[in-house]
């Protein structure tokens, strides 16, 4: 039986309040972060992704109420990123209610904070957030929300990623961020064909094809979207039975 694919939504918090942008810039408001949570709960979704978008390019720490608030209603998986720069940030998130932590800059700074996560808390708990930009000259990996050029390849930092202990990949594409024009499937491929861990594919959701060719053609184990949910143009529900429809094995 093949494992089942999951659906998650995510939610890029900025002062307090969901938001979502394009390509990373001109963030709109899309509500609040408790609330969509719970309406994510139950339309079914696998797992609910926080964001917090400003953290590490203004040098704070997570904001570590709200994700309380959020999971204080969860009953499944919650993810938490941006901020997380130690061992103290990922603990602080793990005992504020976070099943896992996402970590980006940070790890692409001190690599070593990969492993050291992963032997502390298991590499269960330890998810590599990749956002890349095709440069034309390959799959570029950004930092600081997209800002900063690292000159790392795409597939060779994933690969590093999981050597050191990654449990997950959450990749996502700023060139799609927003668009609705379809998650980048060559890129998500690349890296897939590259690891033996789960990667949850980001960036370009737009309508229900888009889920099926995630999973058929790039191969991925989890495919995350925000805008798509957060203004009602998709439910969860309706991308789950869309993908039974279409032979893709998800959770109820």
């Amino acid at each position: 039986m093949p494992l089942a694919k999951r659906i998650v939504p995510c939610l890029d918090v900025k002062d307090g309040r969901v938001v979502k942008g394009v390509k990373f810039e001109g963030l709109r408001d899309a509500g609040d972060p408790v609330e969509l949570a719970e309406r994510y709960r139950d339309e079914g979704a696998d797992e609910i992704v926080f964001l917090d978008i400003t953290a590490s390019l203004e040098k704070r720490a997570t904001l570590r109420a709200l994700v309380r608030k959020v999971a204080a209603n969860l009953d499944i998986p919650f993810t938490v990123g941006g901020g997380i720069r130690t061992m103290s940030d990922a603990r602080l998130a793990l005992c504020s209610g976070a099943d896992k932590v996402a970590v980006n800059t940070a790890a692409l700074q001190r690599p070593a904070l990969i492993g050291r996560l992963a032997e502390v808390f298991g590499s269960q708990c330890v998810v590599v957030a990749i956002d890349v930009r095709d440069t034309g000259q390959g799959y570029e990996v950004f930092s600081h929300s997209a800002t900063r050029s690292t000159g790392l390849m795409a597939a060779d930092w994933a690969r590093e990623a999981e050597r050191r202990g990654a449990g997950e990949l959450l990749v996502t594409s700023i060139d799609r961020d927003g668009t609705k024009k379809g998650y980048d499937t060559g890129l998500l491929r690349g890296i897939t064909s590259s690891v033996n861990i789960p990667v949850v594919a980001s960036g370009g959701a737009g309508k229900l094809d888009h889920f099926l060719e995630v999973f058929r053609d790039a191969g991925c184990d989890a495919a995350l979207a925000a805008s798509l949910f957060h203004y009602r143009e998709l439910t969860v529900g309706q991308v789950k039975d869309y993908l039974t429809e279409n032979g893709v094995v998800v959770r109820p």
